[in-house]
């Protein structure tokens, strides 16, 4: 069964969510990749504060274009690998609140502790798939630090509808990223020790 969405989340909502469960998140989310994530530690900016709280963050650099009418739309919109953002990702989600981070790979067990800790979840998003999850992306709300950051950096914050993700680290300490690494490690081992 397939869960449905739509930001603001709740803490209870996310408490609710398991590794394995399908969602449909619509709603206001936004993107942030690394320059975003250093940014949201050194300095703390305000500007982003509404957007974040009970909201959700996408490692994502969008491929982007303006219409005529000076308009933002999302032509292409995967995910980027989590991993780079380890080291920033706890300390932002208790820092903004922030219930979900969308991205790909997985991340490791400072993020773990932190959805644990402050009750917020890891979705998975299908790589390769940019040109289809752009779709789900109804509008570009507003960009900060465009100028700055270039546009895969920048922060977007757009409105999506049904967005498909799956969980795969939850709020209760369970990581599926983490459990296939160690089920992999260990056929690994076996298939070496045969000889």
């Amino acid at each position: 069964m397939t869960i449905k969405l739509k930001t603001p989340i709740s803490e209870e909502e996310i408490r609710k969510l398991h590794i394995g469960d399908t969602v449909l998140l619509s709603g206001v989310i936004v993107t942030a990749r690394d320059q975003a994530h250093k940014l949201m530690i050194e300095e703390r900016p305000d500007f982003i504060r509404p957007y974040l709280k009970e909201s959700v963050i996408y490692h994502c650099g969008p491929i982007v274009r303006q219409d005529e009418n000076g308009e933002w739309h999302f032509v292409s919109a995967g995910p980027t690998t989590s991993a780079r953002e380890e080291p920033y990702q706890a300390d932002v989600i208790k820092e903004y609140q922030v219930r979900g981070v969308i991205g790909k790979g997985g991340m490791g067990p400072k993020t773990l502790e932190g959805l644990q800790k402050y009750g917020a979840v890891y979705f998975h998003a299908v790589g390769g798939a940019g040109t289809l999850i752009a779709k789900a992306v109804k509008k570009v709300i507003t960009v900060f630090k465009l100028e700055e950051f270039g546009t895969p950096e920048a922060f977007w914050v757009i409105e999506v509808e049904d967005f498909p993700l799956v969980v795969t680290m939850d709020s209760h300490g369970k990581s599926m990223h983490k459990e296939i690494l160690e089920k992999s490690s260990k056929i690994a081992e076996e298939l070496i020790n045969e000889d």
